[in-house]
């Protein structure tokens, strides 16, 4: 019998095709399938079906979670859970340096301050020290997916990503019960599936890539730090170039004093009143009396 090193190549690559092609086309199959079908045990499955059932298209969103951009924000999600707004350094926006910045800001700005103002009828100091507080007058807008942020939250509707997020709290710095994050995590999965569509539907809607826009580590964006469903009930296309994007100053400035006077403002408004109006904005008494202080430091 003749070595098999001495037949013919032809006749060798005949003998071994078979198991050549098998492993070729095990490979190809393997190399199509979406990564978000590939791994039944992903996160965002249940969350991808529920997208379609209420009307998303089904190859849209395939496409986006099978994104290598798309992944289960562990780590953003536990600090969301840990966040304590009392903690933070209202302080240092009142400081001469922040004012004066705000100051060039609006000198910078004062075509679409001045616009703003006249026709929403909300100061425009106001609406300054707004976008310096949420974003340091436009100069950091956060750096987490809000993809990610948003699709992580709305997937603890089901146990196992639940448990993930519990499990990546610091024992010694859970500052909640297992029962109270059960509750928040119950309330916060819905309110971000909410968030999570307008946020699908505005991306769609103005031709950009959800997987690439970055925003603060609850998913709000843009030099203005709108929750994606208030860009549909109050942003504004400032610069009117047919398109309402927040990281625009013109867009974002426009957006901010929309949004205050929905909510009630009016010129010559009391402390007391405006209090109220910038309450909606951000739920913390720290936040708003910082933005009406910085108002008035503005306006002095």
């Amino acid at each position: 019998m003749l070595d098999d090193r001495l037949r013919p190549a032809r006749e060798r690559f005949k003998r071994h095709c078979p198991i050549f092609l098998l492993v070729l086309l095990t490979v190809l199959a393997v190399l199509t399938i979406p990564a978000a079908a590939e791994d039944s045990s992903s996160p965002f499955q249940p969350l991808v079906k529920r997208l379609v059932a209420d009307g998303f298209d089904s190859q849209r969103m395939e496409a986006v979670f099978s994104s290598p951009e798309v992944s289960f924000a562990k780590r953003g999600v536990s600090a969301y859970f840990m966040h304590n707004e009392a903690k933070l350094n209202y302080k240092q926006f009142t400081r001469t340096w922040n004012i004066n910045s705000a100051k060039k800001y609006m000198q910078a700005h004062q075509q679409w301050l001045d616009a703003a103002e006249k026709t929403y009828g909300v100061d425009k100091e106001v609406i300054t020290a707004i976008i310096l507080v949420e974003t340091k007058l436009g100069t950091y807008t956060g750096k987490s997916s809000v993809i990610n942020i948003l699709a992580t939250l709305s997937a603890m509707a089901d146990d196992d990503p639940r448990q993930v997020i519990w499990d990546n709290l610091p024992d010694n710095d859970r500052r909640m019960s297992r029962q109270q994050f059960e509750k928040k995590a119950d309330r916060k999965s819905s309110w971000a599936y909410r968030e999570l569509k307008a946020f699908l539907t505005y991306t769609e809607e103005q031709g950009m890539d959800p997987t690439t826009i970055r925003g603060s580590y609850a998913g709000a964006m843009g030099i203005s730090q709108f929750m994606p469903s208030n860009i549909g009930r109050y942003a504004q296309d400032g610069d009117a170039d047919g398109k309402i994007d927040l990281f625009v100053h013109a867009d974002a400035i426009s957006s901010i004093a929309s949004y205050l006077k929905h909510y009630g403002w009016k010129p010559g408004i009391s402390r007391e009143k405006a209090f109220k109006v910038v309450y909606h904005y951000n739920h913390s008494k720290y936040y708003v009396n910082t933005i009406l202080d910085i108002a008035d430091k503005l306006k002095g």
